[in-house]
Parts: structure tokens; C-alpha cells; sequence
């Protein structure tokens, strides 16, 4: 069986992972904080795009808009919601934005009635190539070059400005950091900006490239958990490769007729499969 095709199929839900994960472990690097609402961020932000593009609102304009009501969210849980929960357990922080998440899902269920059907669609989804006998739309080509885009631009804000230096020392310790007169509050706000502008943007794509749906969309959250933790919440170029793995797999398990109803637990899977051999091959290594 020829699987390139389904590695092409999978290359812009691939990306839409890698973003996903990139911007829950700028987060967690930051504030050590696993963030569950990320999904559902996505979601809000993708139905206000909609909404917009639906009363005939220019389609940049609704998509920044979208964006924008992700990334304001974000910042809002960050700078007067979370600092309330800074001295609690990373458990206690992570059950928390589970919370924010269904609040969230509750809002979009009140003022979009789930029964209609809607369709998000970008202009890029005309355009397309060939790729291993596959039509691959733009928009599956934007999601990609946005991943490695956003790898390389938020290792370069991390190492060279001094927001970076302030999240660096922030994962370091938090509480020597803050004697040194950094202001924690303010740069794990920042975090939480940052992070809520990846998912706002990471829903406009998963909902063009796959389906307009609040309940899908806030459980993007668990694939890209599983990016994250294949780069240990720490590395952003493993998150991403990790990403787009899994979004290829993804694709290619459609075929199997055993798996394919079950492939959406791929992610997962292949996160417990690294972690297990990784585990080892280090336990391994400290033994000789």
C-alpha cells in the first residue's frame, strides 16, 4: 500500500497539532501550567470568525476578530484568574482551566445553537498542488508553514528578548525570580496571551480544514497534550515534529480497517510508546 498520499492528507491537521502543542508548552514553560481551556479558546474564537464572515464582515476581518477574542480570553484567565491560583499545585491549576474549558463550551452552546450546521472556509481552500497524486489545498500549506513559522519565532523571542529571558528565568524558579524583581504576574500574563493567540489560530485552521463543531474543537486539546509531552513540555521542535507525526499517522490509520475507527487515540498512543521507550532507553544508559 502507497502511503504517501495519506502523509500528504495529513500534513495540515498534522501542523494544526504542532501549533496546538507549541502554545500549551510556551505556557507551561512559563507558568508551569497545563492549560485544558486551550481547545475550547480555539472554538470561541473560530464561531466569532464565523459569525462575522455569516453577516458579511470581510473575512480577514472576522478571522482577526476571531483571534483577537481567543487571545483577550487568554490574557483575562492569565492576568486576573490564574495569579488567585499561583501558590496552589500544578493539579489544582490544570482542574482549573478545565473549568475555564466548559465554561467556555457553555457560552458557545447558549449563542450557537449546536443543531445548525456551519462551515468555516478560507480563500486558500481554491488554490491548491499535487502532492504524491494528492490534491493538498493551500490552506493545508498554510497550516504548515505557520507551524515551523511560529517554532522559530517563539525560540528566537525566548533567547533573544528580554520577555524570553523573563520566561526562562520564570521556569527556572519561580520565587527567585520574583526577589529579583521580575514581575510574574505581568510575564505569565504574556504567556497566556501568547498561548491564547496560537489557539485562536490553531481553531480557525482545525474548523476550515476539518469541521466547524465547539465540542471537536475543544478536544484539539488532547492531541496537542500529546505533542507536548513528546517534547517533554519543554522542547518546542519536538512538540512540533511530534505534531505533524501524529497528524500523518493519523491520516494513514484511516486505511486499516482494525484501527481506523480508533485512530483518533493514535495521539496518545504515541506519546505513551515514546515515553516508554525513551523512559527506558534512559534508565538504560544510567544503569551502564
Amino acid at each position: 500500500m502507497n502511503v504517501l498520499p495519506f502523509v500528504a492528507a495529513g500534513i495540515g491537521i498534522g501542523s494544526v497539532y504542532a501549533l496546538s502543542g507549541v502554545g500549551l508548552v510556551v505556557l507551561y514553560r512559563s507558568s508551569g501550567t497545563l492549560n485544558f481551556a486551550f481547545g475550547a479558546l480555539g472554538a470561541i474564537g473560530a464561531y466569532c470568525a464565523w459569525s462575522l464572515q455569516s453577516h458579511g464582515t470581510s473575512p480577514a476581518i472576522g478571522w482577526l476578530a476571531g483571534i483577537a477574542v481567543s487571545t483577550v480570553l487568554s490574557f483575562a484567565y492569565g492576568r486576573f484568574v490564574a495569579p488567585h491560583l499561583r501558590h496552589r499545585g500544578r493539579v489544582v491549576r490544570a482542574v482549573a482551566t478545565l473549568g475555564f474549558a466548559l465554561f467556555i463550551l457553555g457560552c458557545v452552546g447558549l449563542i450557537w445553537s449546536a443543531t445548525i450546521p456551519r462551515r468555516l472556509t478560507l480563500p486558500t481552500d481554491h488554490m491548491a498542488i499535487r502532492l504524491f497524486g494528492v490534491r493538498v489545498t493551500y490552506s493545508h500549506l498554510l497550516a504548515l508553514g505557520l507551524a515551523f513559522v511560529v517554532v522559530g519565532a517563539i525560540a528566537s523571542l525566548l533567547v533573544g528578548t528580554r520577555l524570553g529571558l523573563w520566561m526562562r528565568a520564570l521556569a527556572a524558579d519561580r520565587h527567585i525570580s520574583s526577589l529579583i524583581g521580575i514581575r510574574v504576574v505581568s510575564v505569565d500574563a504574556m504567556a497566556w496571551l501568547i498561548s491564547g493567540l496560537l489557539a485562536g489560530v490553531a481553531g480557525l485552521l482545525l474548523a476550515d480544514l476539518v469541521t466547524l463543531n465547539a465540542t471537536y474543537l475543544t478536544f484539539l486539546v488532547i492531541p496537542a497534550m500529546a505533542a507536548a509531552v513528546i517534547g517533554r513540555l519543554q522542547s518546542l521542535v519536538g512538540t512540533a515534529l511530534g505534531g505533524l507525526a501524529m497528524g500523518m499517522i493519523e491520516s494513514i490509520l484511516t486505511v486499516v480497517p482494525v484501527v481506523g475507527m480508533y485512530r483518533s487515540a493514535a495521539p496518545f498512543v504515541l506519546a505513551l510508546l515514546f515515553i516508554t521507550l525513551a523512559g527506558g532507553g534512559r534508565a538504560a544508559a544510567l544503569h551502564e
